[in-house]
């Protein structure tokens, strides 16, 4: 596949070769308070009812527990509130922003306090909601603070309230640290007050069932002190013992030092490539120039973890291999710490806690990358709010990469960089849309983990896997280069991914001449970014390049585990023909609890007062 612009004066401009890289995202009573009792659907969960834990900041005086209940669709929470001032505000928006968002809120004068489902406007104003969907299911009151039980139904089909969705949510808080007389009074941009990603609706699938023979190793740093800054990814290496043979993962887990719960984002391990005999020690921020070269070379993932996930476990029948012939030894760890206080002197060791056994389990579990190859021939223009770049598995590759009985897709990780807003991975049969492998409608690059898919996925030979991405670069003033693509573990090693193919730059050189009216003469000293760069991004040019790739023939990269291409013509390949397009989900709407007014509801917390 070649690449090319316009050439307006006499000097060659020959094509540039594309080159691959291979890519890979939860006391005892001592006074119990009953506030509110309501006819409801399903009872009042108990305090040891909530599987799913997160801090919701940095100091860890909120933190959210919840569940989930399929059957009634409605999600049941108790914040915990330590040192209670005079209220809070928890809720859900699109991005994390504070404008147009849903919120729970609790209010204080000092004497009196209120619980109310509210909204805000595009200003950031509160307003009392006239559908109240937060339902208040009761307080209790312990020595170390305030449990506050309320439910919230995925869809309240009210157009003030936030859409609980599969993927993504972005959880809002803000602290009251002094007396308010009335929602209205409350002035956002006052207080202390941040965002938490999650994952609100986890799967309810069973737990198998771990063998006798399993095994567990720590894969966590070294009592390392965090850095005093706001982001930080260190890095860690360590090793398998000397000849440690083939083992099934079969489950992993966090290891979180206790109370770096709200610090740890994310963790993955990494295993690296065992093409190489032998890796040097490493131990610091993964973006140091001190960082030897080779360890970028450690990109298989083994486990992933993001603040608020649980355990991960493999299905009985499969476990992820490592150890044992044409296996490295080497592993990196690669922590995330958020660090937005900027505390100092904080010592960590968390990492990830790996169970395996050596009794193999009948399939190596493998991952099977989908989506676009890294090549600067893919880009976006900058000041998007929403570009579209899609990636195919055709079916001519599954026809040839997949055995005869299928593979079966548990679990997922997306993977977008920063401009990644949506992604979505369909799969299709017969150019017929046939199922959603797994979507993220609220997508953030700054949580990516291993998903558990709600149903396992069956692909055939002949299916097509279509990935799009969604990207905002409304922040960017210059083109962006792009690629993207999720990570799904499923019975196999395969990279699937694309890049526009030759019937792109033919087009692109009889538009450029459009695109700039002055002659420029792009030569192959000018690299591909470069020349993106260079173009003017009217509307006429934006819409250029998204037709291009809507029907341009593209690059399969149909390739192995070991990142070869199977046999066969993977260049110009058309765009696969879908004929029928999976129906848009429509939310389900929860009877209407009948006439209810707007007003907050008392609360009877008794005096609060400044700390």
């Amino acid at each position: 596949a070649v690449m090319q612009t316009s050439r307006s004066k006499p000097c060659s401009c020959p094509s540039f070769k594309l080159r691959e890289v291979a890519s890979l995202y939860f006391c005892m009573i001592m006074l119990f308070l009953i506030i509110l009792m309501a006819a409801l659907q399903g009872s009042v969960p108990r305090r040891n009812d909530f599987p799913y834990k997160v801090p919701l900041d940095p100091k860890g005086l909120l933190e959210l527990s919840w569940n989930v209940s399929y059957p009634e669709q409605v999600v049941h929470f108790q914040l915990f509130v330590r040192h209670l001032q005079f209220g809070f505000l928890f809720g859900m928006s699109d991005r994390g922003e504070f404008e147009n968002a849903d919120l729970a809120v609790l209010w204080s004068d000092g004497h009196n306090s209120y619980f109310g489902d509210a909204w805000s406007d595009a200003k950031g104003q509160l307003h009392m909601d006239s559908q109240q969907d937060y339902q208040l299911l009761g307080a209790r009151k312990a020595p170390k603070g305030l449990y506050l039980l309320f439910r919230r139904p995925f869809s309240t089909c009210d157009p003030k309230d936030y859409l609980i969705e599969d993927g993504t949510v972005h959880l809002i808080y803000g602290i009251l640290e002094e007396p308010v007389h009335s929602l209205q009074a409350i002035n956002i941009s006052a207080i202390p007050k941040g965002l938490q990603r999650v994952q609100l609706l986890k799967p309810n699938i069973t737990i198998p069932e771990l063998p006798s023979d399993r095994k567990t190793m720590e894969i966590t740093a070294p009592d390392i002190v965090i850095p005093s800054q706001e982001t930080t990814y260190w890095c860690y290496m360590a090793e398998l013992p000397d000849g440690f043979p083939k083992h099934h993962i079969i489950m992993y887990e966090p290891v979180i030092t206790a109370g770096n719960e709200a610090l740890v984002h994310h963790m993955e391990v990494f295993q690296c490539a065992a093409e190489f005999d032998s890796f040097p020690r490493y131990n610091g921020p993964c973006d140091s120039k001190m960082k030897p070269d080779r360890l970028n070379y450690c990109r298989h993932v083994l486990a992933a973890w993001a603040m608020g996930a649980q355990a991960f476990y493999y299905p009985e029948e499969a476990g992820l291999a490592f150890g044992g012939p044409g296996s490295s030894r080497y592993l990196r760890l690669e922590i995330h710490y958020h660090n937005p206080l900027v505390f100092q002197g904080r010592h960590d060791s968390s990492g990830i806690r790996l169970y395996y056994t050596a009794t193999l389990r009948p399939y190596d579990a493998g991952i099977m990358e989908l989506g676009l190859v890294y090549t600067p021939v893919m880009a976006i223009p900058p000041g998007e709010d929403s570009f579209i770049l899609t990636g195919y598995c055709t079916d001519k590759c599954t026809q040839l990469a997949l055995p005869a009985a299928g593979i079966r897709i548990f679990a997922s990780q997306l993977h977008t960089h920063l401009a990644g807003r949506k992604v979505v991975t369909v799969l299709s049969r017969d150019g017929r849309e046939w199922q959603v492998v797994n979507a993220d409608g609220h997508y953030s690059p700054h949580f990516q983990e291993i998903r558990m898919l709600k149903e396992v996925v069956a692909v055939f030979p002949g299916d097509e896997l279509i990935t799009t991405c969604t990207y905002n670069t409304e922040d960017r003033s210059r083109a962006t280069v792009v690629s993207a693509g999720p990570s799904s573990s499923a019975h196999l090693g395969l990279v699937c991914g694309l890049h526009s193919g030759s019937g792109y730059p033919q087009v692109w050189h009889f538009s450029c001449p459009r695109f700039n009216d002055e002659e420029v003469c792009m030569c192959p000293q000018v690299s591909v970014p470069q020349q993106f760069y260079s173009v003017p991004w009217n509307t006429f040019n934006r819409d250029v390049l998204k037709s291009l790739y809507g029907f341009a023939p593209i690059s399969m990269h149909c390739n192995k585990s070991s990142a070869v291409r199977f046999p066969g013509e993977w260049e110009k390949q058309p765009l696969p023909t879908i004929t029928e397009r999976l129906r848009e989900p429509v939310p389900h709407c929860p009877p209407a609890p009948g006439h209810q007014p707007a007003a907050p509801i008392p609360v009877n917390l008794g005096e609060l007062r400044r700390d």
